[in-house]
């Protein structure tokens, strides 16, 4: 029985230190995707949060796509909401973990409830930490009116990034193994 444990520790190891360059491969490219210049809103991280979620079982793997936020926002500057921004990914990653299934469905469902969520979240953090608005009902309601035009790029982001992720990771030679017939998750 000792053997056997010791095998199967050994061989979960062995497949932790594989996920380790899938894991810096989508931090990188999620990094690049927000630094070149791109449509507002029109980001990989709500996709990348919701992967991980979905796909890496390790008890860190929420900070994939606040890494890839850090990363970036080393160079594109911090706010005063960023608490509200990175409080969403940890609430889409999660989401994340409800998909059992890797189905058109799941994923968009997935995608359009956490658009809503980073919506959400954010445009009360919007309201609640900066100083556009007044701190009333009234406010709140105006900062996620002034909110809407960019909530479409948002949505149309998030579903093809979503997409990308749960469908173009099949397509790398590390990530084949693991993920092409998962039923359960990897890490």
């Amino acid at each position: 029985m000792e053997d056997r444990e010791i095998l199967r520790k050994n061989q979960k190891s062995k497949a932790k230190s594989r996920n380790w360059p899938s894991f810096l491969l989508i931090v990188l490219l999620a990094v690049i995707a927000r630094l070149v210049p791109h449509i507002p809103n029109f980001v990989p991280i709500t996709g990348l949060a919701l992967f991980s979620g979905a796909h890496f079982k390790n008890k860190i793997s929420f900070l994939i796509p606040l890494a890839a936020m850090a990363i970036s926002d080393i160079f594109l500057g911090f706010h005063n909401t960023i608490p509200y921004v990175y409080l969403s990914f940890i609430v889409i990653f999660f989401i994340g973990r409800l998909i059992k299934k890797t189905s058109f469905l799941a994923v968009a469902s997935a995608s359009l409830i956490s658009a809503v969520l980073f919506f959400l979240i954010t445009n009360f953090g919007v309201w609640q930490a900066g100083s556009m608005y007044p701190k009333t009902v009234e406010g709140l309601l105006q900062c996620y009116l002034m909110g809407l035009p960019f909530f479409r790029n948002t949505v149309l982001g998030d579903l093809f990034y979503s997409f990308l992720f749960f469908y173009g990771f099949k397509f790398l030679p590390s990530a084949t193994s693991e993920v092409a017939n998962r039923p359960d998750r990897i890490g």
